[in-house]
């Protein structure tokens, strides 16, 4: 049974320090899928982009400055923590997100509902999934090597 969780966030994209807008990005859980989360960004005049990461990386990054790759999430004030920024790199671009605290704690609140921090090993057909997954990797690098 494939089940999940899902929300509607409203977050300031940040071009620079002067120029900012709000976008709806989708926050998406699911049980097939137990470590990670799903943004998908709604940037306007451009087609949807998502971006998965671990469940953990955003759960920790609410509190504190998480992450040394192409995902980095921290507070913004670590004094209040009010809002969250979620700074998302591929080679030498980025993009800056900036989003209340409060809905992504209550969408991840939805999701330890659904599959408790961990926990996400034990979802029935994870690791079958997983091997999946892995052998359609391998396949892909085969034949385009």
């Amino acid at each position: 049974m494939r089940e999940s969780v899902q929300a509607e966030v409203m977050m300031s994209f940040l071009v620079s320090e002067e120029l900012s807008f709000r976008i709806p990005v989708e926050l998406r859980y699911e049980t097939c899928d137990p470590y990670a989360v799903r943004l998908t960004f709604h940037l306007p005049g451009d087609a949807p982009v998502t971006w998965a990461f671990g469940r953990e990386l955003l759960i920790d990054g609410v509190g504190r400055p998480c992450g040394d790759g192409d995902v980095r999430i921290a507070p913004a004030d670590p004094e209040s923590l009010g809002e969250v920024l979620i700074r998302l790199q591929v080679g030498c671009d980025h993009a800056l997100f900036r989003s209340g605290a409060a809905p992504l704690v209550a969408f991840l609140d939805r999701t330890d509902k659904l599959v408790p921090l961990g926990q996400e090993r034990a979802q029935a057909g994870f690791d079958t999934h997983l091997d999946e997954a892995l052998d359609r990797i391998l396949a892909e690098e085969q034949s385009a090597g």
